[in-house]
């Protein structure tokens, strides 16, 4: 699969509470999700936005598109990127975060092992199973390029991975392994079948994230329709945690309100003659603004949210330009899609 020509190419989660997640996300910076032929098509777009495809795929999907150039941004797990890309920080750059998706990927022993706690404790349990059995310690994952650097990093070597097709979780109690490496949101799984986490034991924090390509072909047209749409997705972010405020006060008080304290992070905004005062603040100090407007004479103030907030400096672009232009120094190998036709 390969980036269109002229048309910027997002992967996005195509079912499942993800998919709903990420239409949410989308739809905050107004831009809705449509399919072309209905919900069996893989292709969409969003409504009324040019130059912009999107395909719908799995989660694993995704980062495989991503991986290899065949699109340019997507919305996916950071526990897949680092499983299954190698070499993911030469090809993948994470822009941003985004809230939701989240889960640990955990090592997780029989609850049974009370005086097992730590990784330690668990090169211990390895050691001993060796001596009583002649056999190493079995571990159950989808997750093996993960558990291997984790264990490797903790000095843990004798064990054997059992790559698991099913339910993970279930692997020691039919016998299938001692221990698992597994996904976690809650942790109420791993309780339901007799496991604990080990204290040490949470490999990767994981939620949903806005990834780029780094092997994609990034032509100009690409750049231009990602630069507006990572511009619309920071305008709706910055608005979200940014409120306006708007104050009433005698002219005896604008000496103290022309210089809020700079804790508050406030910007004041130019008002006319005879207008309330406006500033912008972050929404977390909201009310103690407030507080101290109200302590400096201010007669009534009042709060406001806001929808978009456009500024010159587009974050996400930014980060995404960055990481582009450096590989582009660099001269770093490029994915399939770079070394197409479609190449510039």
């Amino acid at each position: 699969m390969k980036p269109s020509l002229n048309r910027l190419v997002v992967a996005v989660p195509s079912k499942g509470r993800l998919q709903e997640r990420a239409d949410a996300f989308f739809a905050r910076a107004g831009l809705h999700l449509t399919r072309q032929g209905g919900l069996r098509d893989y292709r969409g777009a969003f409504d009324g936005v040019e130059n912009i495809e999107i395909l719908f795929l799995s989660a694993s999907e995704i980062t495989t598109q991503l991986a290899s150039g065949g699109a340019h941004l997507g919305v996916t797990g950071a526990d897949l990127v680092h499983e299954t890309v190698t070499d993911a920080a030469r090809k993948l750059a994470f822009l941003a975060p985004l809230g939701f998706g989240h889960a640990d990927v955990v090592v997780a022993v029989p609850r049974a092992w009370i005086d097992v706690r730590s990784m330690a404790d668990l090169d211990d349990v390895a050691a001993a199973l060796r001596a009583r059995t002649g056999q190493r310690m079995r571990v159950a994952t989808k997750y093996v390029h993960l558990t291997r650097r984790f264990f490797s990093e903790h000095g843990l070597a004798d064990y054997r991975i059992v790559e698991s097709a099913g339910a993970t979780e279930g692997a020691p109690a039919s016998g299938a392994a001692e221990i698992i490496v597994d996904i976690t949101t809650t942790g109420a799984t791993l309780a339901a079948n007799a496991l604990k986490t080990l204290d040490d034991g949470t490999i990767l924090k994981s939620e949903a994230q806005l990834v780029a390509s780094l092997t994609a072909a990034w032509e100009p047209a690409h750049r231009e329709a990602a630069r507006s749409l990572l511009q619309r997705v920071t305008a709706e972010e910055t608005a979200r945690f940014m409120r306006e405020i708007r104050v009433d006060a005698p002219s005896a008080a604008s000496t103290a309100l022309a210089r809020p304290p700079p804790n508050f992070g406030a910007k004041r905004a130019e008002s006319g003659t005879g207008t309330p005062s406006r500033f912008f603040v972050r929404r977390e100090e909201a009310h103690g603004f407030c507080d101290w407007l109200i302590a400096q004479g201010a007669t009534s103030v009042t709060v406001q949210e806001l929808d978009f907030v456009y500024t010159a400096t587009n974050v996400l672009w930014e980060r995404l330009r960055a990481r582009l232009d450096e590989v582009k120094r660099s001269g770093a190998p490029r994915g399939p899609a770079e070394t197409s036709k479609l190449a510039g």
